[in-house]
């Protein structure tokens, strides 16, 4: 190819490129308040319309969601495990935001809130590794219109995971985040599917369902056991937050 003709191609491409997408940095309302209720059961949602909701969140799990990395990768003082937090928060915004899109708000909003200050770190250890099992995979394709939803839930001595439209990527995302440990999508699975599993969440009860079992009989994936670098986020200051 000349340069004459690369230099046409690439002013055609920034001529057809999507501008970029102008998405809020902070949420304009927020309230925060102490869960009163506590039990097992918790929920993160990101909604249509720029709402972020929270019910009997822990601190840890909302660092978690702001910086994208698993609860088990997110180190600090107890508390910010065992408190737990209702949150509804609003970004002034007619953009239908994605849920990445909600994590600079968020880490705003735990820097004013609960004066979280955070650094990384990277150190080398276990994680688990996605594949497709020897029987194949047991995914729906999705090729309908329609954006991603991801959701889990635990309660009643289960964990579910319940994906529509959603990418390898995610649901190793989202087993990680559950099982503990992070996990890496090596299914080598392109596109995006449908699917539902659900595992024991006591893993000391013998007639329970292992997330490793769980993955390979309902979805025809396997979890290896492997050793790669764990990227951790670890708290160095944090406050409990005012109810407001």
């Amino acid at each position: 190819m000349t340069r004459s003709v690369l230099l046409a191609v690439l002013a055609t491409l920034a001529l057809h490129a999507q501008p970029a997408r102008n998405v809020p940095k902070t949420f304009d309302v927020a309230s925060i308040k102490a869960n009163q209720v506590g039990g097992g059961s918790r929920q993160v949602s990101s909604l249509p319309g720029g709402e972020f909701v929270t019910v009997n969140a822990s601190l840890k799990l909302l660092i978690s969601r702001a910086y994208g990395v698993p609860e088990a990768q997110v180190e600090g003082p107890r508390w910010i495990e065992t408190d737990t937090w209702d949150i509804s928060a609003k970004v002034d915004t007619a953009i239908a935001m994605e849920r990445d899109e909600f994590m600079a708000p968020l880490q705003a909003l735990l820097a004013e809130r609960f004066q979280l200050k955070v650094r990384r770190t990277t150190k080398d250890g276990p994680i688990l590794s996605l594949v497709v099992a020897k029987g194949g995979p047991k995914l729906t394709a999705n090729t309908g219109e329609g954006s991603e939803s991801m959701s889990s839930s635990s309660g009643d001595g289960k964990v579910s995971i319940t994906g529509t439209k959603a990418t390898m990527s995610r649901l190793a995302e989202r087993i990680g985040q559950r099982a503990g440990r992070p996990v890496i999508d090596n299914t080598g699975l392109k596109g995006e599917y449908d699917f539902y599993v659900e595992w024991s969440s006591d893993q000391a009860d013998p007639s329970g369902v292992s997330p490793f079992a769980a993955v390979e009989d309902q979805l025809g994936l396997k979890l290896e056991s492997a050793r790669g670098p764990i990227e951790t986020i670890v708290v160095e200051s944090a406050q409990k937050a005012s109810a407001n």
